[in-house]
């Protein structure tokens, strides 16, 4: 496939997008019709209550999964509790990968110890 190709089904898949947006945006158009400015109010002020009893436990959660990390972090493997685990990585290893292919260029048997991953896509909104 080539880049105009790719392109196309870029822009078909923008179109999709957008058709999903506008679906949702009627959707919502229609509930908006429904919600008499009593239902409105009395959801703003649910909205509100719950928001300051979330921002409390929010804060706590917070706090303790930084307690947890870096107790984890200090203990230097998982530890899995009855109903959340805390997975340890060690940090990883990075090289200077211009200087290595310079260096590799002098000493070809370098080579052999590299290996390149499979590449990957990732899909963003242009700017």
């Amino acid at each position: 496939m080539n880049e105009i190709e790719i392109k196309q089904k870029l822009d078909r898949l923008a179109e999709f997008q957008a058709q999903r947006d506008a679906v949702m945006l009627e959707k919502q158009a229609l509930l908006d019709e429904i919600y008499t400015a009593e239902i409105k109010a009395r959801v703003a002020e649910i909205e509100a209550e719950f928001s300051a009893k979330t921002e409390g436990v929010a804060a706590n959660i917070a706090a303790l999964e930084a307690e947890i990390k870096q107790a984890v972090v200090a203990h230097g493997a998982s530890v899995k509790g009855s109903f959340v685990h805390a997975v340890f990585a060690k940090g990883r290893v990075s090289w200077d990968t211009k200087a290595l292919d310079g260096y590799a260029f002098a000493h070809a048997e370098l080579l052999s110890f590299r290996n390149i991953g499979e590449p990957s896509v990732s899909l963003r909104v242009a700017k």
